[in-house]
C-alpha cells in the first residue's frame, strides 16, 4: 500500500511540473503551385547591402551582396533556389583564404525559445554544410542560432515570418 501511494505521489509530481506550454496551431498552406512567387521566397528582395571586405574581383557585386539563405516554415533543408547564394560565397572564401565567416541562424517568432535556438542553429550548420562541401574549410566557418531574437521583419504574418526564416553569411 505505501509503494502504492509512493507511486501516486511519483506521478502527481511529475505532472505538476509538466510545461504549461502550449503552441498556437500553424494552418497548413498548399504549396503544390511551385510556379508562382509566394510569400515564403523572399530572397530575391531581402539582400543584405554590405559585401565582404578587401579585394573582390571576379565577382558581380550583387552576386555577393546576397548573403542571405531562406527556410520553409519548421525546415532546415538548405532550398536549391539558395545554393548559388552559397556557391558564390564558398568561391570568395575559397580565393581569399585569410577571411573567416560566421553564419548565423534565425527563426520566426512561432515555436518556443528552445525549440528555435535549435532551429536556428540546425540552419546554421545546413549551411555550412554545404560550404564544407563546396571546399570551404571547417575551421574557417563559425556558427550561432539567435532563434527568434533578431527579427529583420516586425510583423506577425507570414510575410515577415519568412524574411526571419534566415541564415546570414557574416565577415
Amino acid at each position: 500500500m505505501k509503494k502504492l501511494a509512493l507511486y501516486v505521489a511519483l506521478a502527481v509530481l511529475a505532472a505538476a511540473c509538466a510545461s504549461k506550454e502550449t503552441k498556437d496551431e500553424t494552418p497548413v498552406q498548399d504549396k503544390s503551385t511551385s510556379a508562382q512567387q509566394s510569400p515564403t521566397n523572399p530572397g530575391n528582395s531581402q539582400v543584405t547591402t554590405t559585401k565582404p571586405s578587401g579585394p573582390v574581383t571576379g565577382y558581380a557585386d550583387a552576386a555577393l551582396q546576397k548573403r542571405s539563405v531562406y527556410f520553409d516554415f519548421d525546415s532546415n533543408s538548405v532550398k536549391d533556389e539558395y545554393r548559388g547564394v552559397i556557391q558564390t560565397q564558398s568561391k570568395y572564401l575559397a580565393d581569399n583564404r585569410d577571411k573567416k565567416i560566421r553564419i548565423e541562424g534565425n527563426c520566426d517568432e512561432r515555436g518556443s525559445r528552445e525549440y528555435n535556438l535549435a532551429l536556428g542553429q540546425r540552419r546554421a550548420e545546413a549551411v555550412k554544410k554545404v560550404m564544407t562541401v563546396l571546399g570551404v574549410a571547417d575551421g574557417r566557418v563559425e556558427t550561432v542560432s539567435y532563434g527568434e531574437e533578431k527579427p529583420v521583419a516586425l510583423g506577425h504574418d507570414e510575410a515577415a515570418w519568412a524574411q526571419n526564416r534566415r541564415a546570414d553569411i557574416k565577415y
